[in-house]
C-alpha cells in the first residue's frame, strides 16, 4: 500500500500553484490522446466499407443467417405490400452489416446483401435522394463483386447522369437538394474506379470530359479524353474523344504571331484523327439502328470539320513564317551578327519554310517575298 501511495504522497508535497498546473499539464495531454485515439477511430470507420450497428460500441459482424433471412423477407413484403418506404428502412440495414446468404428467391439463386441494397438504392432514386442511391450502388460494387456487375455499373452510370445534368428534385417537395461540380467529377472518377474496362470506362470519362468542359476545366477533360484513346482505342468513343482533344487544344492557339508548338500539336490531332477513323465506324453492342446513323452522321461532320481545320491551320503555320521574314527583313541589322555579309539570307530562310505547306495564301505570298528579295541582289 506504501508503494501505491508513494506518487501521491510525492505530488502533495508541491506548492498548491504547482499541483494545479500539473493537473492542467495532464489533463491537456489526456484531451490530446483522447483526440487522437478518437480520430484514428474515424479514420478506421471511413475506411470500413460497412460502418456496422450500434451507438457506443459498433458491431460490423456480419448478420447471422437466420436474422438476415427475416429482415430481407421483410423487406420484400412490405415492398410488394405497397410500403416502399418502411421496406427502405428494412433494407438500410444491409448497408450497415455484411451477409452472404444465399437464398432461393423467385425461382432463382440470390444473394440477399446487395439485393436488399439495390433495392434500397431503387426506392431512394424513385424517392428523389439520387445521392444515396449512388452510395448504395458504390458500396455494392465495392463489397459484393460476385453480384451482378452489369446492373449495378448501368444504374451508377444512369444516376450520375442524372445528378449531374438535371436539377435534383426537392427533399418533401420543398428543400433543395444542392449538387456541386467537385461532387460531380468525384463521383465519374468513382465510376471508372469500379468500373474499369471498355463497357462502362469509356462512357463515364466521356461524360467526366464533358462536364469539365462545361465547367472550364480543360486540363481534367484532356486526362480523360486521353484515357479513353490510350486505355479503350478499339470503344467506338474513342473516335469522338480524339476530335475532342484536337478542339481543346485549337482553343489554346493565341494566333500566327505567337509560338506554333500548339498549332503544330493540333494539326498533329486532327490529321491523326484522319488517318485513324478514315472509315465508316462500326455499330456498337449496345447500340440502336437509329443511334448508330446520329453518330456516324456525326462522324462524317467530324471529318469534313477535321479537313478544314486542317487547312486553316496550315495556313496559320505558313503566315507566321511569313511574319518572321518581315519581321528580320526589317529589323534584322539591329540584332543579327554580320548581317551585312547575312544579307537577306535569314529572312529568305523563313519565306522557304513558308513554301513547305503548299496551296495555302502564305505560300504564295512566300514566292513572291522570295523573288523580290532576289531582285535587290
Amino acid at each position: 500500500m506504501g508503494i501505491f501511495f508513494d506518487p501521491i504522497l510525492i505530488f502533495m508535497k508541491h506548492p498548491i500553484r504547482t499541483r494545479g498546473l500539473l493537473l492542467l499539464v495532464a489533463f491537456v495531454l489526456g484531451i490530446e490522446v483522447w483526440a487522437v485515439n478518437r480520430k484514428s477511430t474515424s479514420e478506421d470507420e471511413r475506411n470500413d466499407l460497412f460502418p456496422g450497428t450500434g451507438f457506443w460500441v459498433k458491431n460490423r459482424l456480419p448478420f447471422e443467417d437466420q436474422e438476415a433471412r427475416q429482415w430481407f423477407q421483410a423487406g420484400i413484403q412490405l415492398e410488394r405490400d405497397g410500403e416502399s418506404k418502411k421496406a427502405l428502412k428494412i433494407y438500410k440495414k444491409f448497408t450497415k452489416r455484411r451477409t452472404d446468404l444465399i437464398i432461393n428467391f423467385e425461382g432463382n439463386e440470390v444473394l440477399i446483401g446487395p439485393e436488399a441494397i439495390y433495392r434500397a438504392s431503387l426506392i431512394s432514386e424513385k424517392l428523389g435522394d439520387w445521392k444515396v442511391a449512388f452510395n448504395y450502388l458504390e458500396l455494392i460494387a465495392k463489397a459484393y463483386v460476385l453480384y451482378d456487375f452489369d446492373r449495378i455499373a448501368d444504374s451508377l452510370i444512369r444516376i450520375a447522369e442524372k445528378i449531374a445534368t438535371q436539377p435534383l428534385p426537392k427533399k418533401w417537395g420543398f428543400l433543395p437538394r444542392l449538387s456541386s461540380d467537385s461532387e460531380n467529377f468525384g463521383r465519374f472518377k468513382k465510376i471508372v474506379e469500379v468500373a474499369k474496362g471498355p463497357k462502362y470506362a469509356p462512357r463515364a470519362l466521356m461524360v467526366l470530359s464533358n462536364l469539365a468542359l462545361k465547367h472550364g476545366k480543360q486540363e481534367d477533360a484532356i486526362e480523360a479524353l486521353e484515357k479513353i484513346t490510350n486505355f479503350y482505342p478499339d470503344h467506338f468513343l474513342s473516335e469522338e474523344a480524339l476530335f475532342m482533344l484536337a478542339e481543346i487544344y485549337q482553343t489554346k492557339i493565341n494566333g500566327s504571331s505567337y509560338d506554333q508548338s500548339i498549332t503544330k500539336k493540333t494539326r498533329d490531332y486532327y490529321e491523326l484523327y484522319l488517318s485513324l477513323h478514315d472509315s465508316t465506324p462500326r455499330i456498337a453492342p449496345s447500340e440502336t439502328d437509329h443511334e448508330f446513323q446520329k453518330r456516324e452522321n456525326a462522324w462524317n461532320e467530324r471529318r469534313k470539320l477535321a479537313t478544314k481545320q486542317i487547312s486553316f491551320l496550315k495556313e496559320q503555320l505558313a503566315l507566321s513564317q511569313i511574319e518572321m521574314g518581315e519581321y528580320v527583313e526589317k529589323y534584322g541589322k539591329y540584332f543579327l551578327v554580320n548581317w551585312k555579309e547575312l544579307g537577306h539570307g535569314p529572312a529568305r530562310n523563313f519565306y522557304y519554310n513558308a513554301k513547305n505547306y503548299p496551296g495555302t495564301k502564305a505560300a504564295k505570298l512566300a514566292d513572291k517575298k522570295i523573288k523580290a528579295l532576289e531582285g535587290e541582289k
